[in-house]
C-alpha cells in the first residue's frame, strides 16, 4: 500500500515537470523560427539595399552574366557603368533597362566602350570610366574570353590575346601601369603607357569592391585549355594576393569560380539532368545559367564573402583530389586525353 502511494506521489511531483517541458519545446521551436525569419527578411533587405546608390561597373555588360547583373542592380538603384565592345548593343541594352524600370527610382546607366584585347584603347577608355562619377563602389569583372585546342596548335598571338583579355586588361584597369620601361614581363604596348586604375581612387576613399568571375579552371587545370587555365590562373592569383594587400584600406575582394555561364535557364537545366548517371557520364556538363550566378554576385556584394565555388559535386571533388590526391587526379587526365585521341 505504501509502495503504491510512493509511486502515485513520484507520478504526481514528475507531472509539473513533463507539462513544463511539453510547454517550452513549442515556444523554444516558434522562437528560433521566428528569429531565423527575422534573420533571413533583415538579410534580403540588406541585400536590396547594398547596391542603391552605389557606382557599379560592369566590365562586359553584353554577356548573358553581364545583362542579368545590369537588370538587378539597375532595378535596385544603383549608378551603373555599363561596359561593352558594341557602342550598338550597350545603347540598346540601356534603353531596355530604362523602359523596364521606374525612372524616379533608377539612373539612367553611363556606356563605355571596353576591348581589354585592345590595350592601345584602354587608357582612354580607363579614364572615361573614372571620369562618369568620378569614384566606383564596386567592379564587376566579368569578361572572359576561352580557347580550346590542344596547346601545340596555339600560336603565341592567341596566348597574348588570352593574356590581354582574361589577365593584362582586368589587372590593369584596377591598379593601373606607370609605364614601368625596365620591366620585362608587360607586353611591349604596355611599356611605354600610364594608365590611372580604378584601385588608387577606392584605396583613397577607403572603400571599394573588386568581384571577379573567374572560371573554375583558375584552380582545376584540364587537357586541352592550357593558354586559357594559365590565363585564369593568373588572374586567380593575382587577385588573392591583392585581398591581403588591401585589406587595411576597407577595400573587399571577392572571387566566384564557376563551371561555364550556361545560355539555358534553370528549369531547363533541372529538366535537362535526368538523373545522376547521365550528369555523371555527359559530354557537357551542365553549367551556371546567368540569372543563378548573377544572384550570386548580388549576394556577395552584400555578404562581401571573399571566395565562392559554383559547380556540380564532380569539379568539386576533382578540386580535392587535386590537392590531397595528385597522382590520381594526373592519371584521369592521362586516361582522358588518351580516351579523346583514339575517337579522334
Amino acid at each position: 500500500m505504501d509502495s503504491n502511494v510512493t509511486e502515485a506521489e513520484t507520478v504526481w511531483k514528475m507531472a509539473p515537470t513533463w507539462t513544463t517541458v511539453v510547454l517550452l519545446v513549442p515556444c523554444v521551436v516558434a522562437l528560433t523560427a521566428g528569429m531565423f525569419y527575422l534573420y533571413m527578411l533583415v538579410l534580403a533587405l540588406l541585400s536590396k539595399s547594398s547596391v542603391r546608390n552605389k557606382v557599379v561597373l560592369v566590365s562586359d555588360a553584353l554577356s548573358g552574366l553581364g545583362k542579368e547583373c545590369s537588370s538587378v542592380f539597375h532595378k535596385e538603384g544603383a549608378r551603373l557603368i555599363l561596359c561593352g565592345k558594341s557602342w550598338e548593343k550597350l545603347q540598346k541594352l540601356s534603353s531596355d533597362l530604362v523602359d523596364a524600370s521606374d525612372p524616379s527610382m533608377t539612373f539612367p546607366p553611363k556606356l563605355v566602350l571596353l576591348d581589354f584585347t585592345d590595350m592601345e584603347n584602354l587608357p582612354e577608355a580607363t579614364a572615361e570610366i573614372l571620369e562618369c562619377y568620378g569614384c566606383l563602389d564596386a567592379l564587376i569583372l566579368n569578361s572572359s574570353m576561352k580557347v580550346k585546342a590542344p596547346a601545340h596548335t596555339l600560336s603565341l598571338e592567341m596566348d597574348k590575346l588570352l593574356m590581354d583579355n582574361n589577365y593584362f586588361g582586368p589587372v590593369t584597369l584596377v591598379k593601373g601601369n606607370h609605364g614601368n620601361r625596365h620591366s620585362r614581363t608587360l607586353p611591349s604596348v604596355l611599356d611605354s603607357m600610364c594608365v590611372a586604375g580604378v584601385l588608387p581612387s577606392m584605396m583613397s576613399r577607403r572603400s571599394g569592391h573588386l568581384l571577379v568571375v573567374n572560371s573554375i579552371q583558375g584552380k582545376l587545370a584540364v587537357p586541352f585549355r592550357t593558354s586559357y587555365a594559365a590565363s585564369k590562373h593568373a588572374v586567380q592569383a593575382f587577385f588573392d594576393c591583392l585581398r591581403a594587400e588591401v585589406e587595411d584600406f576597407g577595400i573587399s575582394v571577392s572571387t566566384i569560380n564557376v563551371t561555364f555561364i550556361s545560355g539555358l535557364a534553370s528549369g531547363q537545366q533541372t529538366a535537362s539532368a535526368k538523373s545522376f548517371w547521365s550528369f555523371l557520364y555527359s559530354k557537357k556538363p551542365l553549367g551556371v545559367c546567368p540569372r543563378e550566378a548573377a544572384s550570386e554576385v548580388a549576394n556577395i556584394l552584400s555578404t562581401k564573402k571573399k571566395e565562392v565555388l559554383i559547380a556540380p559535386s564532380l569539379p568539386k571533388v576533382a578540386i580535392y583530389t587535386r590537392s590531397f590526391f595528385p597522382s590520381v587526379f594526373f592519371a584521369v587526365m592521362s586516361a582522358g586525353v588518351k580516351d579523346t585521341a583514339a575517337k579522334m
